[in-house]
């Protein structure tokens, strides 16, 4: 299967969603929502939450399949550094926290995008492929 620039859109935007869906500082998210109705917990909150966790489940294993523990640390730092530039540049004040909030947010929905587009790169990049490993019984 290739990978298009419209697969890697599409799985941003999946991404970008699930982080955003799960909490953001406008107020209207599975967070807040959770936050205003803990005394009186519905069946659409609970089934809502078991989806974000689905999506969750999805996005991190295939980010930890695909980059590991040490190239999430790295792509992390670098997008830590993205954000200390956006400061250093006087695009981004530390003291605004819900615009902070806003872009590490988008940056951690490109590093589960990345997780979910790394493995497609490196076959087309290498000819290695990426496989789960299977016990032999």
């Amino acid at each position: 299967m290739n990978l298009t620039a419209s697969g890697v859109a599409l799985r941003f935007l999946f991404a970008l969603l699930l982080v955003l869906l799960s909490y953001n500082p406008s107020g209207y998210s599975y967070f807040h929502w959770v936050y205003n109705s803990f005394n009186h917990i519905t069946p659409y909150i609970v089934i809502a939450g078991i989806v974000l966790i689905i999506g969750w489940g999805i996005y991190v294993k295939a980010t930890l399949n695909s980059l590991g523990i040490i190239g999430i640390i790295v792509l992390a730092a670098l997008f830590a550094c993205l954000v200390w530039l956006f400061i250093y540049w006087g695009f981004l004040s530390v003291d605004n926290i819900s615009a902070m909030a806003w872009v590490i947010e988008v940056l951690l929905a490109a590093l589960l995008a990345v997780g979910m587009c790394w493995s497609h790169f490196t076959r087309r990049m290498s000819g290695q492929v990426d496989v789960d490993e299977i016990e032999n019984n």
